[in-house]
């Protein structure tokens, strides 16, 4: 019986940590230099910097309710993040294809309760547009879980094939 446990992927969460602190800096100079929904051309016809609030979740779902929003988001950021953690815990820390995605959503789900709970809104600054579409604004939080969740959709699809090829 080895004396020692097998190091899991819990170290991981730094980077988490850092996703949390780039996405609260980023939106404390957002905060500082923009002017509210006056958009700031950074890419002529491809990217703004726009400030602009949201109170519920992704696209604005639910921003016009009393407050009760702010709970429900908090409480599914607390539960989603642990039960990741939980996972993390259990992961060999090689299984990068695996862990990195998963620290991203928690250091981005965990970046915008910090939002809900000291300003009761998630700050976003980010605009992509196109001529006459836009994109809603967005954070490095929201991409932090988007790219996320974009790469265990990807790894759970295709890292198989190349962990099988790398086998042989």
């Amino acid at each position: 019986m080895n004396k020692f446990p097998r190091p899991n992927a819990l170290i991981w969460l730094l980077l988490s940590a850092c996703v949390i602190v780039v996405d609260q800096l980023t939106k404390m100079i957002a905060l500082r230099e923009l002017v509210p929904y006056m958009p700031h051309q950074v890419v002529p016809h491809v990217l703004n910097w726009t400030l602009a609030f949201n109170r519920g979740a992704a696209f604005s779902f639910l921003a016009g309710g009393s407050g009760w929003q702010a709970w429900l988001f908090g409480v599914l950021a607390v539960v989603v993040s642990v039960g990741l953690a939980v996972w993390l815990a259990r992961l060999p820390r090689r299984d990068w294809r695996n862990a990195l995605p998963v620290a991203l959503i928690i250091g981005g789900a965990l970046g915008n309760l910090v939002d809900r709970l000291v300003h009761g809104q998630v700050t976003d600054f980010i605009q992509v547009y196109w001529r006459t579409w836009a994109y809603p604004a967005f954070n490095v939080a929201d991409s932090a879980i988007t790219i996320g969740a974009v790469l265990l959709i990807a790894f759970g699809l295709f890292g198989r094939h190349t962990d099988a090829a790398a086998q042989q």
